[in-house]
């Protein structure tokens, strides 16, 4: 995939690596706190420096906290670079799609995060879900780390294998302003677990159906970027790869259908190839039959 010469999105907040430290030197004590130190170390026998010490750098002490991000490495910034641009395809791509149906799109934001995160609609996260879309806050959170997970031990390496998961991740977003998450959503609290789950991969087939949709659309529309020989290959690698059944004998577990909440690898590389072929949205209609 050529993709250097793409658009940047606007979109990507970044916050891999993101901390907190005390700055200020933990500030002044006042006279009446050196005389209650005094009077512990008295009767304690401590050394009165050292409790000045730990009082300061419980913030008792005074002082400010301020958020520090870490350096990152050449080939993480490179992959923020890379989701940033992908992003943006998708971004064109939608705006055009919607806009055919006389709708407008509203983009995503779309947030780096390193370890954990804190969203604003759907709680704490930790790197080990994945990516994820949230859709209170219309945001997709993603842990670049992830990347090297899915070509490392699952196989699925490449540019546009991680293009597939960024263009799935939108693809619920689509869903979230068409109307079709809250639905799905509400339906699910009105059946059993097993119903729920199959419900559950209908709406991950329609996203993998999505981001074909925006691939089919993202040449024509994506300036600067090109797709290369293997790259659908990658794409439908990676969909296989994140497929239930293989996830589960990768885990060394017996495979259960009825425990699916994504779908089988056949079955999301089946709707990724079906929106990719037509590029149309009627065309995923994953909950028909």
């Amino acid at each position: 995939m050529l993709w250097k010469d793409g658009r940047r999105s606007e979109n990507v907040e970044d916050e891999r690596g993101l901390g907190q430290r005390r700055v200020g030197g933990g500030g002044k004590l006042g006279i009446g706190s050196i005389v209650a130190i005094l009077a512990i170390s008295y009767f304690t026998g401590q050394n009165p420096l050292q409790l000045i010490g730990m009082l300061q750098d419980s913030g008792l002490g005074g002082g400010q906290t301020e958020v520090v991000q870490a350096p990152q490495s050449a080939e993480s910034n490179e992959q923020a670079d890379f989701t940033s641009v992908v992003l943006a395809s998708t971004e064109d791509a939608w705006t055009k799609i919607f806009s055919q149906y006389g709708k407008q799109y509203q983009k995503p934001k779309l947030r780096l995060f390193t370890g954990a995160v804190s969203t604003e609609g759907c709680g704490n996260a930790q790197s080990a879900m994945g990516p994820f879309y949230c859709p209170s806050d219309y945001r997709v959170y993603i842990d670049l780390d992830f990347f090297q997970e899915l070509e490392n031990r699952m196989g699925a390496g490449g540019d546009f294998a991680r293009a597939y998961v960024i263009g799935h991740e939108v693809g619920h977003h689509v869903q979230n302003l068409l109307g079709t998450s809250a639905k799905v959503q509400q339906a699910r609290h009105q059946m059993p677990e097993g119903q729920g789950n199959q419900l559950s991969v209908k709406l991950e087939l329609q996203a993998d159906c999505y981001a074909g949709v925006w691939v089919h659309h993202s040449e024509q529309v994506s300036k600067g970027i090109q797709l290369e020989a293997g790259d659908i290959e990658e794409a439908i690698t990676a969909a296989a790869a994140v497929g239930d059944d293989q996830i589960m004998k990768s885990a060394g577990r017996a495979v259960n259908p009825e425990a699916f909440t994504h779908g089988s690898s056949k079955e999301r590389m089946h709707w990724f190839q079906v929106g990719l072929r037509q590029g149309d949205l009627n065309a995923c209609n994953t909950f028909k039959g």
